[in-house]
């Protein structure tokens, strides 16, 4: 039966998720506060945290980002009622898996719960290669950044890991359902603007820092290709789709 550490300080609220978990057939344990979180993550083996931001003393954008920094793997559903595009993004970019914004059905919370179980441990780190060099940007993994002439563009871990994904399928459309699938695990849907979110986010630090190239490209309609085009030259729209 997979366990699941439910991490939530209403007590209503998590009474409720618990009984939904366990009739699909999950065995949740409950904690209220982020630092009896972060010791179940360290010293229990949890297949799933599904995770309330708002928690007294430690909240659970520090329990994501300590949990990440400690090697710690363990799939983290994230729920909140703080359901703006920055909380989104800044909670995944610190390693969380999936977002679901309050108030949600209990149906819904029972299948991104049994989504992340089957997706099992994320990585605990960007697979290491060879260095990438395209004309002035330089990929390195082994620093898990990019470097635009030489400086540092500063990108998180999760914009590296995209930046590489694409890099690493050089002159190939990568559809959104691609990227979704192999960096956050889950199927891309009408409604999910998390891979166009991120794509923005590098374009504004690398196309726009590159002198001579731009590197991200869209085909309408489909997803990213990764191709170092000169500036002013034509190319496919950046537009994205709706």
């Amino acid at each position: 039966m997979p366990k699941v550490l439910l991490v939530e300080d209403d007590y209503v609220i998590a009474d409720g998720m618990s009984r939904h978990l366990r009739v699909a057939g999950f065995d949740p344990v409950w904690v209220g506060k982020g630092r009896a979180a972060l010791a179940r993550l360290r010293y229990e083996r949890a297949d799933v945290c599904v995770l309330d931001l708002m928690l007294p003393g430690r909240d659970g954008w520090n329990v994501i980002e300590t949990a990440r920094a400690e090697g710690i793997g363990t799939p983290i559903v994230v729920v909140s009622a703080r359901g703006g595009e920055q909380d989104r993004v800044r909670t995944l970019e610190l390693g969380a898996d999936d977002y679901l914004v309050k108030p949600f059905s209990m149906e819904e919370l029972v299948a991104r719960v049994r989504g992340a179980a089957r997706r099992g441990v994320r990585p605990a780190a960007v697979e290491r290669g060879e260095a990438l060099e395209v004309e002035e940007l330089l990929i390195d993994p082994a620093r898990v950044q990019a470097f635009v002439d030489g400086a540092s563009i500063e990108l998180t871990p999760t914009e590296f890991r995209l930046l590489h994904a694409l890099a690493c399928e050089r002159g190939r459309v990568v559809t959104r359902d691609e990227l979704l699938q192999s960096l956050w695990g889950r199927r891309h849907t009408y409604r999910d603007r998390t891979v166009d979110v991120f794509v923005r986010k590098l374009r504004d630090k690398i196309d726009r820092s590159a002198p001579r190239h731009t590197f991200i490209q869209t085909r309408y309609g489909v997803g990213y290709r990764f191709e170092a085009i000169a500036k002013g030259a034509p190319h496919l729209s950046h537009a994205v789709p709706d």
